[in-house]
């Protein structure tokens, strides 16, 4: 069987800067030329980067993307690495675009793949599947592929596709009924909790269904509330895994595949089940192999250092794609803003963290005592604005009272966050976490001010392990733990008002958190959650607060998907809404 050596390049693109995600390829195309590779690949658009949304109805986007693939080609060359055949994901249109979005006789806007070769194009692969649920709604952009492309490369049929192909399948089969050797599938695939063991068992089927490998990449990195997370992989037709990539990293992946020979005749130019293949000739010899390369495996990541790692990452890319060079958010001495310091120092570094303690006449020594730790452990830049003067200027105008003050103390700190921006170029963070936003148990304009929310999509029964695992973590490695033991033991409490605590307005957290991820995550309805034990009192009242703060969740700031359904992209409801279902009926 000849031997062929693949590389995958898990790179990291940035929306929109073609320039220089045409760098990372260019870098990949001399790494794997040094390495002795056969092909290579990269990510879904990755030139473009990944999603491109709205970016894909502007023509001079397109025009840009196509241009710079014909560059690219052309600079790879120059490079010396023209001999490379190079897998390379881009946004391309079949003829004219339309003015309306949608296709007319199967032109339109198109997520693509091309390989290219000795400076030139060798052919254009049209996506054939696209997602359309949850973050995802590419059937607002592009039309499909009906043609699946071969590369005989080294004696060797590869077939090209493109992320959601492998899931829908008709590439597969249309690979199989060509008889490929090895499929190659490139994804940008976001990642949340269990995906990549949901991905490598579709990926071992459809590797049985087309009789042979299947390598998967994907990209890495972070673009607004999506984390890519890598974990590139190949799967051999009878389910074992023949190599892996890291999680959470760029890496460029290079293995030695046995594979089966390209057949007699011209196999490949036929019409398959809804797709025509082709077959482009671009080696016939076997390729040379003097030293057969260990195929590499990454270690594995348990569940919560691989919740951490997409945080960090996720956190880190939003700071550095978009221009901060540092971060600012209040430091209350409570659990979640500990955790948002501790995965901020993690993500771009403890000189670039910024945190103010901003206690009021309601806030505890021991919680101002706990933040002064915090910051000290992690050697994060730590000061105290005291904000009960702010508070009592205002009071002084205004008549206010109950709630309204509780409000006012969260405002005036939110205020002063901005102002801090506004000064020192910070990014301000927004510590709240899943269970706060789903009920609304956060004040708009106050503490949930701020450009990026680090732990939104956390729940926050997970912000307790997470926090435990991270000081067992440290030390593992011998270091201090970063967060007080007491912030972590403490109950949780906004210190708004005279030893208020969160379980005298909310039940407790691990009953609150399972309604959560009924109603939120899984569409549950309330006969739903009465079936599972939960009180009928309890649940009326849990999902009414998640209906009534609709309009606060729409004006929030972004934050890193985890789960299945985040609130943004996953999760869109009306705000004026009157429907709210009752016991014994779903919703």
């Amino acid at each position: 069987m000849p031997t062929l050596r693949i590389a995958l390049a898990q790179d990291n693109p940035v929306v929109g800067d073609l320039d220089r995600n045409a760098e990372l390829i260019r870098s990949a195309a001399t790494a794997a030329t040094a390495a002795g590779a056969h092909l290579l690949a990269t990510g879904e658009q990755s030139l473009t980067g990944y999603p491109v949304e709205d970016l894909a109805l502007r023509h001079s986007f397109v025009e840009a993307s196509r241009e710079r693939l014909a560059r690219l080609a052309e600079e790879i060359a120059a490079d010396g690495n023209g001999a490379l055949p190079v897998a390379v994901g881009y946004l391309d249109a079949d003829g004219s675009v339309p003015a309306n979005i949608g296709a007319v006789g199967g032109r339109g806007i198109r997520n693509a793949l091309a390989l290219i070769q000795d400076g030139k194009v060798l052919f254009r692969y049209y996506k054939r599947h696209f997602p359309n649920y949850g973050v995802f709604d590419e059937e607002r952009y592009f039309v499909p592929g009906h043609e699946l492309h071969l590369a005989r490369i080294g004696g060797v049929d590869v077939a090209f596709t493109i992320c959601e192909d492998v899931w829908g399948g008709v590439p597969i089969a249309a690979a199989a009924q060509a008889r490929a050797g090895l499929v190659v599938n490139v994804n940008a695939s976001p990642y949340e909790q269990g995906k990549q063991e949901r991905r490598r068992a579709i990926v071992e089927q459809r590797a049985a269904e087309a009789g042979a490998p299947i390598a998967y990449l994907n990209i890495v990195g972070g673009q607004d509330e999506l984390v890519f997370d890598g974990g590139s992989f190949i799967t051999a037709a009878d389910g074992r895994l023949l190599a892996s990539g890291r999680r959470f990293g760029s890496e460029l992946l290079v293995a030695d595949l046995e594979l089966a020979a390209a057949g007699e005749g011209d196999l490949a130019n036929h019409s398959a089940t809804e797709m025509s293949t082709v077959l482009h000739v671009l080696s016939e010899e076997p390729a040379a192999v003097e030293t057969r390369i260990e195929p590499p495996f990454a270690p594995e990541l348990d569940r919560l250092e691989e919740i951490w790692e997409a945080l960090r990452l996720g956190l880190g890319d939003y700071v550095r794609k978009n221009g901060f060079k540092s971060v600012v958010f209040g430091l209350s001495g409570g659990i979640d803003s500990a955790l948002t310091a501790v995965l901020a120092r993690d993500a771009i570094g403890a000189d670039k963290v910024h945190v103010v303690a901003m206690p009021s006449q309601y806030s505890s020594q021991h919680s101002v005592d706990d933040a002064a730790d915090l910051a000290e452990r992690c050697g994060l830049h730590y000061s105290v604005e005291p904000i009960q003067p702010m508070v009592d200027a205002y009071v002084s105008q205004i008549a206010l009272s109950g709630l309204a003050v509780e409000n006012l103390q969260a405002r005036v700190r939110g205020t002063l966050l901005m102002a801090l921006s506004n000064q020192h170029g910070h990014l301000v963070l927004a510590p709240g976490n899943k269970s706060e936003y789903a009920v609304g148990y956060s004040t708009i304009y106050g503490d949930a001010v701020g450009g990026f929310a680090p732990i939104k999509d956390v729940y926050k029964t997970l912000v307790y392990e997470l926090a435990t695992w991270r000081n067992e973590k440290a030390r593992s490695l011998g270091e201090t733990e970063p967060i007080p033991e007491n912030t972590i033991l403490k109950p949780p409490s906004a210190e708004l008002r005279p030893d208020q605590k969160d379980t005298d307005s909310l039940p407790d957290y691990e009953i609150l958190d399972g309604i959560l991820a009924g109603y939120v995550d899984s569409d549950s309805g309330r006969e739903d959650l009465l079936g599972q034990g939960y009180p009928a009192d309890v649940v009326e009242r849990i999902t009414g607060l998640v209906d009534g703060a609709e309009y606060k969740r729409r004006q929030s700031a972004p934050g890193t998907k985890i789960t299945i359904k985040s609130f943004g992209k996953d999760r869109r409801l009306p705000i004026t809404n009157q429907f709210r279902g009752k016991p014994g009926r779903g919703k």
